[in-house]
């Protein structure tokens, strides 16, 4: 991503912060209480990549929500979405399901979940489809787990992930195809492949690793919608409505 970029993804996610902090903790902090998620958390995301942020919320919130008759997920979201409208009350801001989506007038995306952490490090956050129920989520076990492969792959991980999000995005823009699901398919699949170090020999022909690429979609049941396991939190990611796509993006590398 470009500098300028980079530094207006920064400024709008303090400026996130800094609103839940005010609504939620009674703080004016611009830092505490958030993390990027997504792919730009894990270091995957390009350009056109929608920026993921968790924010936490006080634990003496948890039961309260819970306790609501009705569907108390679905009235923390529009507690936050209120907050954020706060910052940006001249942006499309709405409650979706699991997140908060800002759409700002320049084309960018943000999506917030709002999540309360337990003592293990793992969050619990709001789904308010059919009723309201919580989900968990890890992020901070796959950023780890990511950067660990990353940097014993030589790069090679995280520029296949955004190679694939490249050509998803060029080629099969009609077709969905989630970061999750290509980062834990990647993740997944590359096995000991890497990056050579300047002038390594190499003993592989050409095209071999995006060959082994497609061939553990095949042979794993992705191709037809198996579902996969994320990176470090080893939570199930479902492919069901990615696969296709997935499988057009490796046949296409090849």
């Amino acid at each position: 991503m470009i500098q300028n970029t980079r530094s207006l993804i920064s400024l709008r996610y303090h400026t996130v912060t800094k609103a839940i902090n005010k609504e939620f903790w009674n703080s004016t902090s611009d830092i505490l209480h958030s993390i990027y998620v997504g792919s730009y958390g894990r270091n995957t995301a390009i350009d056109t990549s929608d920026i993921d942020i968790l924010v936490e919320l006080p634990s003496s919130l948890f039961d309260r929500y819970s306790n609501l008759s009705g569907n108390g997920q679905s009235r923390l979201l529009q507690a936050v979405r209120n907050a954020i409208l706060n910052a940006y009350p001249r942006s499309d801001v709405r409650a979706d399901g699991q997140v908060v989506k800002i759409a700002f007038s320049d084309g960018m995306y943000f999506e917030i979940v709002s999540a309360f952490k337990n003592w293990d490090g793992i969050y619990k956050y709001p789904d308010s489809n059919i009723g309201g129920s919580w989900r968990s989520t890890n992020p901070k076990a796959e950023q780890e787990a990511m950067a660990q492969k990353n940097k014993s792959s030589n790069g090679l991980l995280y520029d296949t992930c955004r190679h694939i999000r490249y050509i998803r995005d060029n080629y099969f823009s009609s077709y969905h195809l989630s970061g999750i699901v290509i980062d834990s398919f990647v993740y997944n699949a590359i096995g000991n492949w890497r990056w050579l170090n300047s002038g390594e020999p190499s003993s592989s022909p050409r095209g071999t690793y995006e060959q082994v690429l497609l061939d553990y979609y095949n042979q794993h049941g992705i191709s037809y919608g198996m579902n996969i396991n994320a990176p470090g939190s080893n939570d199930t990611v479902s492919t069901s409505s990615s696969y296709e796509c997935l499988g057009k993006v490796l046949r296409n590398m090849i």
